[in-house]
């Protein structure tokens, strides 16, 4: 199976066309590609042809979607998979575009088994097998800010990649080489140092909904990682080292390169 795919890929490779000037124009609208390599973005088109093959970008309540935003949002999809493959978008086929922030109708069931409706507005939404759900306007700003620390697609997909494994609870699938129990230990403790800040009160860098739980901890970490990663290094190092180690990039290096 795992053969045919890759033939199968290498075949779209082959016959799929992106035009230059439309691929250049994508990566002036998302700044952040500019810390790549010159092999990392040929890579990260190679990664964009491929999941624009395989999934599905949708336009609802009106939104029609343009090549340019398939794009802009395919980009923004690849490169946190940039080292580890488009495999580990396997459970999820198609992206569905609002013209804004969307309330979508949850029920869940509180511990005194009273059924809540949650009417909450929301830019950007991860199904654990379904579609991710993002707001136009805010995918826009995400790409268009590259160091502010949010980005809502990195932050779905961060979600799509927490819920590999079940539900998103802030531990993604490790690879073979990663030290479970050090995660475990390190992330709780951040965690908990965090949720404590925000319980005091303070300032801080990282968006407090980040103490929300650990499944969203890990994707507003993941959304810091990519964006103001020297930033996250200098707050959480250890936290840092394990995303690494996940994600298989040193963005922190990236942005010292870029600024020598």
């Amino acid at each position: 199976m795992f053969g045919l795919r890759e033939w199968r890929r290498r075949k779209i490779l082959k016959r799929a066309a992106l035009p230059e000037d439309l691929w250049q124009a994508a990566l002036q609208r998302v700044p952040l590609c500019a810390r790549l390599s010159a092999e990392e973005l040929h890579r990260l088109r190679t990664l964009v042809l491929l999941f624009l093959h395989e999934k599905s970008i949708e336009g609802a309540q009106g939104v029609e979607v343009t090549d340019d935003m398939r794009l802009v949002i395919a980009i923004l999809c690849c490169i946190p998979i940039l080292n580890l493959g488009l495999d580990y978008y396997d459970t999820w086929v198609s992206v569905i575009v609002y013209p804004d922030e969307f309330i979508p109708r949850h029920q869940y069931t509180d511990e005194a088994g009273v059924v809540h409706t949650s009417h909450m507005p929301l830019t950007g939404e991860a199904w654990a097998r379904g579609p991710m759900i993002l707001s136009w306007p805010d995918v826009e700003e995400s790409a268009e800010v590259p160091d502010d620390g949010w980005n809502v697609v990195f932050h779905e997909c961060a979600h799509k990649l927490d819920m590999l494994n079940g539900e998103a609870n802030g531990l993604p699938p490790p690879h073979r080489d990663m030290d479970i129990l050090a995660w475990t230990q390190d992330w709780t403790e951040a965690y908990e140092d965090f949720c404590a800040r925000v319980e005091r009160g303070e300032d801080d860098w990282l968006d407090p909904y980040a103490a929300e739980n650990p499944g969203e901890f890990f994707a507003v970490i993941s959304e810091a990682f990519f964006e103001i990663p020297l930033d996250l290094q200098q707050d959480f190092p250890a936290v840092y080292r394990h995303l690494c180690a996940f994600y298989r990039q040193d963005p922190a290096a990236r942005v010292l390169q870029q600024t020598d």
